[in-house]
């Protein structure tokens, strides 16, 4: 007897529907990550302020996902005022710190000590406001994370400088608040775009002020747009718009755990490309730091404190 099915065409499998797509999507967002850790470090260089960076980054998302906001503004009425303090602080005062704590520092720091101690962050915020105590899952991937940190100063003690443990202590601030923001997007019950535009619109309404009346420099009208073009397409384009909503979709694709663990690889991608592209050296100690560093996010990723793009 033939088979009746053998006359009817096989539905087609869209590559965005695998999980083949799922690993594209992801590379490109662990490659924007470790492209915006890159680009804070480059602003010391480049003509355009901090502040116009920020605009940008902020303001490429709002244009693209303005016509997707009216239906989106019953949900963003719901989220509470302390839940989208904790969401506003991962834009302007984080953007602001991270930048400042990039100047004195190296790419390589900016691209472990961010997202490599954010666990350590997370984890420090539930003790101290959640009571949570340190489980015993988690005492490995902290004891990595903190054996980084300490190698990454201590390895290079010849070169480290007043500057650049200001540095530090500034990127360290930068990741405690990321980490805030971090537990702020889990709390607001929102999808990616409606993250995204409370986030952007929010730190849009914060910085154009802050520009206008003075209180944050700005070289606006100084700067080419060839010159602008990098941040636009990283910061702009890149992390808010593609790393926000490829990250999403690679959790649906891969699952949240698989997708965290691969986020991982960021910070050694970073110290990787700052070679070529920005001159920078990397020592034998600071590569062995963001090893233990990366380890101890992967762990930390499979025992719960995962962390989000």
């Amino acid at each position: 007897m033939a088979d009746i099915t053998a006359t009817f065409p096989r539905p087609t499998i869209k590559w965005n529907e695998t999980a083949a797509g799922g690993y594209v999507v992801l590379a490109l967002v662990v490659l924007i990550w470790a492209g915006f850790a890159l680009t804070m470090r480059a602003m010391g260089k480049s003509p355009l302020a901090t502040a116009d960076v920020a605009l940008i980054r902020f303001a490429v998302p709002v244009v693209a996902l303005l016509p997707l906001l009216f239906g989106r503004l019953h949900l963003l009425r719901q989220v509470d005022r302390k839940t989208v303090l904790l969401v506003l602080a991962g834009g302007v005062p984080f953007y602001f710190i991270a930048s400042a704590g990039a100047k004195l520092t190296s790419a390589a720091y900016v691209g472990a000590l961010i997202p490599g101690t954010t666990p350590l962050a997370m984890a420090l915020i539930s003790r101290v406001f959640m009571g949570r105590r340190l489980s015993t899952r988690q005492a490995l991937p902290i004891g990595l994370i903190l054996g980084g940190v300490v190698l990454m100063i201590a390895g290079q003690r010849h070169a480290v400088t007043a500057d650049t443990l200001r540095g530090v202590g500034l990127l360290l601030l930068a990741s405690l608040i990321w980490a805030g923001y971090t537990i702020g997007l889990r709390q607001t019950g929102l999808d990616a775009i409606s993250n995204g535009l409370l986030l952007s619109i929010g730190s849009l309404v914060t910085i154009v002020p802050m520009m206008l009346v003075g209180l944050v420099g700005s070289n606006f009208g100084h700067f080419s747009v060839g010159e602008a073009l990098p941040y636009v397409l990283v910061q702009g384009v890149g992390t808010g718009l593609i790393s926000t909503l490829g990250y999403a979709f690679a959790i649906s694709r891969l699952g949240a755990s698989r997708s965290a663990t691969i986020g991982s690889l960021s910070p050694a991608l970073t110290s990787l490309l700052a070679i070529p592209l920005l001159g920078e050296s990397l020592a034998v100690a600071t590569a062995i730091a963001v090893v233990l560093m990366t380890f101890g996010v992967i762990l930390a990723n499979r025992t719960g404190e995962r962390v989000p793009a």
